[in-house]
């Protein structure tokens, strides 16, 4: 891959994408461990999700269905503003 199509797919140079995830994942991390969440904790809330999917069937995906409601009303305008305002770079 040419460095310029490697440039393309990381969104910047290696060297800079690697310092903004290094800062990303601290950040993340921190606001973890203030939360008191692990990686563990992540991963067996996704496991008892789906075995409440399984288990509780249409009732958890009307619950699935309000979270993508309640998600979109604040994703979908910040992702239109930034989209917005990005449009004269």
């Amino acid at each position: 891959m040419a460095n310029g199509s490697l440039q393309r797919f990381l969104g910047g140079s290696p060297g800079a994408v690697l310092v903004r995830l290094v800062f990303l994942s601290i950040l993340v991390g921190a606001l973890m461990a203030f939360l008191g969440i692990t990686p563990f904790s992540l991963v067996e809330g996704v496991v008892r999700f789906i075995d409440r999917i399984f288990g509780r069937g249409l009732e958890t995906l009307m619950e699935v269905g309000q979270w993508l409601v309640y998600g979109a009303i604040i994703v979908v305008p910040i992702w239109l503003l930034l989209r917005v305002t990005s449009k004269g770079r």
